[in-house]
C-alpha cells in the first residue's frame, strides 16, 4: 500500500517555539541522521547549553539570510512507518505574510503555535485568518511553553476558549488543541506525564491520523491539458493523446467529456498511465487521454465531463495576496496562469482590503502594497473556465505575473 503525504505549515509569532517544535518532532521520530545530532549536540555544548537546542536544526537558514540570500519558505522531509510528512516552514513576521500564504498554498493542515504565558495575540490572529482564506482543512492549535506555566490546566482551557471565541469567525472547518512543550518534548511525540488531566492525542499521532483522502474533490472532473501527444510513429501512427494532471474527481474509460472553450464533445477511449492502460484514474493522477473523437484541443484547454462543467466567465472576483515589491495599482495589466492557462488580465477594482491587525474589511482603496490581502474584480482576455476556490482549491487558484519582469506579483483565489 502507498504511503499517504501529509503536508502541513507551522505558524506562530517570533520566540513561540516554531523552530523548537521542528526539530523536537525530527528527533523525537528518530528523523535526524547521526551526523546531523552530533553537529547539534556540539553546537549547544558551545552555545553552554545542557539540552539539545532544537531550534538550532533549521538556524543554517537564519545564517543564509545574513549572508544576504533569500530564502522564502523552509520544507523539511520526514516519516514515520504510517505517513510521510512535508513541512514547510514559513516565517512568522507580518512582513512575510506572502511567505506564509506560498508555504501554506498545498498544505492539508495548520500548526498554529500559541505561547502559553501570552495566549491569543494578533499573530495567533493573521496566522489562523490566512489558514481560514487558504482553505487548509485542518488546524491544530499547539498551545507551546506550558512547562513555563507548570502545565496548568485552567491557563490552557483559558486560551481554548480564547481562540475558539475568535475562530468562530472564521471559514475553519475542524481544528483540535494539543497543550505541548516543544523543549521539555511533552505530547510532542511523547505523550507526557505531567499532564495527566490532557486525555487527547499528542502532536504526531494526530498528524500521522489526519484524513488526507477527503481533502481532495473527487466530484468535479477537471483535467487541465498540459500537452498533446502525436508520436508520429508507425506503431502509434495516429495516436492523439492529452496529457496532463488531474486537478480533480475521477475519469473512466466511456465517459461522455466536453473541451472546454471549444465545448467539443466526445467520449474517453482509453486511459494511459506510463505504460498501464486503466479503466479509470483519479486525482492527482497524471494520465494520458485519448478520446473516441479527433477534436481540436491544446494546451491550457481543460477536459472535463459533459453533465459537471465548471464556471466561465471574463469578470471575476478573487482574494489576492499582494507579493510585488512594487505597489499595486488599478487599471494594471497582468499575465495570469490559472492550471495550464496562460493570459492577460486587467485588475479593475479594489473591492475591500483586510487589516490584518483588526480583522476588518477596509474600502476605497486605489492600491496594494507587498503583503497585503484584498478582494479584487478583473477582467481577463478571453473567458476563463474556474471553480471557486473554497470549492475546488486546484481549479480556484492562480497567480498574476509582472508582464516586464515576469516576477510573480500576486496569489489568488477566485470566488
Amino acid at each position: 500500500m502507498k504511503e499517504e503525504l501529509l503536508r502541513f505549515t507551522t505558524a506562530g509569532s517570533v520566540d513561540d517555539g516554531k523552530s523548537t517544535l521542528i526539530g523536537r518532532l525530527l528527533y523525537d521520530s528518530k528523523s535526524i541522521f547521526q551526523d546531523q545530532l552530533a553537529s547539534l549536540e556540539a553546537a549547544s555544548k558551545r552555545k553552554g547549553l545542557d539540552e539539545i537546542d532544537f531550534s538550532l536544526l533549521t538556524d543554517g537558514l537564519k545564517d543564509e539570510r545574513e549572508q544576504g540570500i533569500t530564502i522564502d519558505v523552509a520544507y523539511r522531509y520526514f516519516s514515520t512507518p504510517k505517513r510521510k510528512f512535508i513541512i514547510a516552514d514559513t516565517p512568522g513576521h507580518i512582513q512575510y505574510t506572502r511567505n506564509m500564504v506560498t508555504g501554506a498554498s498545498t498544505a492539508n493542515a495548520a500548526l498554529i503555535l500559541i505561547d502559553a504565558r501570552n495566549g491569543v495575540v494578533e499573530q495567533t490572529k493573521r496566522h489562523s485568518y490566512i489558514a481560514s482564506l487558504l482553505q487548509i482543512p485542518h488546524v491544530i492549535v499547539c498551545i507551546n511553553k506550558m512547562d513555563l506555566v507548570n502545565y496548568d490546566q485552567s491557563q490552557f482551557d483559558k486560551i481554548k476558549d480564547q481562540y475558539q471565541d475568535f475562530a468562530a469567525k472564521l471559514d475553519i472547518q475542524d481544528f483540535k488543541f494539543i497543550p505541548i512543550s516543544a523543549l521539555k518534548g511533552d505530547n510532542v511525540v511523547n505523550r507526557s506525564d505531567k499532564m495527566s488531566w490532557y486525555n487527547g492525542e499528542t502532536l504526531l499521532h494526530s498528524l500521522e491520523n489526519i484524513p488526507v483522502a477527503n481533502d481532495i474533490n473527487h466530484i468535479d472532473f477537471r483535467f487541465p491539458v498540459q500537452t498533446v501527444i502525436r508520436p508520429h510513429t508507425s506503431a502509434h501512427h495516429d495516436f492523439r493523446g492529452y496529457a496532463g494532471r488531474i486537478a480533480s474527481g475521477i475519469v473512466r474509460v466511456g465517459d461522455e467529456i466536453t473541451a472546454i472553450p471549444s465545448r467539443l464533445t466526445s467520449r474517453v477511449k482509453t486511459i494511459h498511465l506510463a505504460e498501464n492502460q486503466l479503466e479509470e484514474a483519479f486525482a492527482p493522477q497524471s494520465i494520458c487521454l485519448e478520446l473516441e473523437d479527433d477534436i481540436d484541443i491544446s494546451r491550457g484547454d481543460m477536459i472535463v465531463k459533459t453533465a459537471n462543467q465548471p464556471n466561465q466567465s471574463q469578470e471575476l472576483e478573487a482574494m489576492v495576496c499582494w507579493m510585488g515589491e512594487n505597489p499595486m495599482s488599478l487599471n494594471g495589466k497582468f499575465s495570469f496562469q490559472h492550471t495550464s492557462r496562460v493570459g492577460k488580465c486587467v485588475i479593475k477594482e479594489i473591492v475591500y482590503k483586510i487589516d490584518l491587525n483588526e480583522l476588518k474589511r477596509n474600502q476605497g482603496e486605489s492600491t496594494l502594497s507587498k503583503n497585503d490581502i484584498a478582494r479584487i474584480k478583473l477582467k481577463t482576455t478571453t473567458p476563463l473556465c474556474f471553480d471557486a476556490y473554497r470549492k475546488n482549491r486546484s481549479t480556484g487558484a492562480f497567480v498574476l505575473i509582472d508582464e516586464f519582469s515576469n516576477n510573480t506579483v500576486a496569489a489568488g483565489m477566485l470566488i
